[in-house]
């Protein structure tokens, strides 16, 4: 039988090309610090009420006015330092660093503090990796070299059931930044090139961010997905230019953005008052140069180990001409090795990185709109390793996740128009999976692939429509109360009427048990079910973390009450409870 041989790596190139939305509007980057929210606090209308809204199809911006701001408590010293932390606290805290949790994860946060949480969590080892789940399974076989087979079920078995969850919860956020998808991956052995990713990015998870930019770079996968792998020197003789792709996304999306930015991500303005171009298309084509003369480290036409090694160089290929970027200049005649680690120490120096990084963690965890001062406090801790670490290392991970995670306008709910974000729907199933504790009955973990919008979640781990992720950073939603000021809000990017509506019936399905390979423990709840009033306060704070309005709750237990308790009927009234709770919009938006 002839032997697979590899693919050859072609990008489509309408895929990947510069997209001026990624940086956020000059509106929301250099607006006013008002010393808490960085927005001014008389915004009308709510990312709550913009979501709604975006489902109704309306826009109006007519919802009620919201002058809240979350001024309150953020001057002054947390709350936990002050009181023990309530379970609703306690809840929304692990919305923003976890998937949520279930009793015993809020009893941990209440017994430990969030501080000694994060600490706890940073010490714990993974369980079993995503390449050593798929060898076990046995899709190491020639029958799936050309598939996806497997890489969906073990995704979302680390998501729904690894104890590591901070470490899954940051892996999962890194790959929406340093984003390789299974569409367009041009490579075989798919699966295996994506556990070997999203194994790295776990293993860098908590570590330094500048090993993490070398382990990206030298990655088989994002090589293939981003046309490293392969890529040649120029040639003047036959008019063949390096590819530019990982060039100029590593510095567009992965690293420092479009423009320059002061430290609290604020843009840097001429005397024109015009935002500054971080760097030109001349040292797009510079640095693509280094980016020559790397490919798998071997090939082996009937295993895919080779995925799981770094690239490495062939000299031969790599461009050793003079390249000039970012203030630097590579001198002709550098060997790739060297060019390599200048170009990415370069990078990593630049001062746009920490609070270009450091506003999409925020925004990944915690807020889509971080208050200056936030992004600031975040962007130091990258610099410098944060309060209390000795001497400082720049590009620390625990000190920046900590950072995000115990930042004052991360301990403190508001119900200001700018604060929260919108819960992925990824992130809204893996919290149901790992709040009622369900496990795969064969162990298989038959998920599947989630991206279809009218049937299933509009989105799936690892399966980004382009390098641009499932939605962009800078997404400001138009025609409602977002628009007027530029609010952003990422996640609805991906959220309309199909997407709300097929998240629904999906969870229908999941909650009433056709994910049969999934079991739920309902146990608690089932005890209670004669109860609404407090089976829905019980939701309340293991689902939302206490936010659910007075309204809601009433219309949720008014529902749930009317279900008869005769037959399935305990059973039927907990599954539409936690149905209608997930559908909340004070659950699908966390403040």
């Amino acid at each position: 039988m002839e032997q697979p041989q590899p693919e050859s790596v072609i990008i489509d190139s309408p895929h990947f090309v510069r997209d001026e939305a990624l940086q956020p509007p000059p509106s929301a980057l250099s607006a006013p610090d008002d010393g808490v929210g960085g927005l001014p606090g008389a915004l009308t209308g709510s990312i709550a009420a913009a979501a709604l809204t975006a489902c109704a199809g309306n826009g109006t911006g007519n919802e009620a006015s919201d002058s809240t701001t979350p001024a309150a408590g953020i001057k002054a010293e947390r709350k936990q330092a002050i009181l023990p932390l309530s379970s609703n606290d306690a809840s929304r805290f692990l919305a923003q660093a976890a998937f949520g949790g279930n009793d015993t994860d809020i009893a941990a946060v209440q017994s430990l503090g969030v501080a000694g949480w994060l600490q706890n969590q940073f010490a714990l080892a993974s369980d079993q990796t995503h390449w050593d789940w798929l060898m076990s399974h046995g899709y190491n076989n020639l029958a799936d070299i050309k598939t996806t087979n497997g890489i969906d079920a073990t995704l979302w078995r680390k998501l729904m059931s690894s104890p590591d969850v901070l470490r899954q919860r940051t892996a999962l956020a890194l790959s929406e930044i340093f984003v390789v998808s299974l569409l367009g991956l041009p490579t075989q052995w798919k699966s295996f090139a994506i556990a070997a990713y999203v194994d790295m990015l776990s293993a860098y998870a908590f570590g330094n961010f500048r090993d993490l930019m070398q382990a990206v770079t030298l990655s088989p996968a994002m090589g293939a997905y981003l046309g490293t792998r392969g890529n040649e020197k120029e040639d003047p003789a036959t008019g063949r230019e390096a590819d530019e792709n990982y060039a100029r996304e590593l510095m567009q999306l992965f690293t420092i953005g479009l423009y320059l930015l002061n430290n609290d991500g604020s843009l840097q303005l001429d005397a024109s008052g015009n935002p500054i171009p971080t760097y030109t298309q001349p040292m797009v084509t510079a640095l693509a140069q280094v980016f020559t003369g790397w490919n798998f480290d071997g090939y082996e036409a009937n295993a895919p180990d080779y995925l799981q090694r770094p690239m490495t160089l062939n000299p031969q290929k790599h461009s050793t001409s003079a390249k000039s970027f970012l203030g630097v200049t590579i001198a002709a005649g550098t060997d790739g090795n060297t060019a390599l680690k200048t170009a990415l120490d370069t990078i990593f120096n630049h001062p746009n990185l920490p609070p270009f990084i450091g506003r999409q963690l925020i925004q990944r965890f915690v807020t889509s709109n971080p208050s200056p001062a936030y992004i600031s406090r975040v962007a130091t801790a990258f610099i410098n390793g944060g309060e209390g670490s000795a001497g400082g290392v720049r590009g620390d991970m625990k000190s920046v996740i900590s950072a995000v995670l115990l930042d004052p306008e991360a301990q403190t709910a508001s119900t200001a128009a700018s604060a929260g974000k919108l819960r992925e729907s990824v992130i809204r199933l893996a919290q149901w999976a790992r709040t009622f504790q369900a496990m795969s009955k064969s162990g298989n973990w038959a998920v599947g692939d989630t991206s279809n919008a009218a049937t299933r979640l509009g989105q799936s781990p690892l399966r980004s429509p382009t390098v641009f992720n499932f939605f962009s950073p800078a997404f400001v939603p138009p025609n409602n109360v977002l628009g007027n000021p530029a609010l952003l809000a990422p996640e609805l990017q991906i959220t309309n009427e199909s997407t709300v509506i097929g998240y629904a019936n999906f969870m229908e399905q999941v909650i009433n048990g056709t994910l049969a390979d999934l079991t739920p423990n309902y146990t608690t709840e089932l005890n209670m079910a004669s109860d609404p009033a407090s089976l829905i306060e019980r939701l309340n704070t293991l689902l939302a973390g206490g936010q659910l309005s007075d309204a809601t709750l009433s219309t949720i237990q008014n529902a749930v009450g009317s279900i008869s308790m005769s037959g399935s009927g305990p059973a039927n009234r907990v599954k539409a409870a936690i149905l209608l709770t997930m559908c909340a919009p004070e659950y699908i938006v966390l403040k």
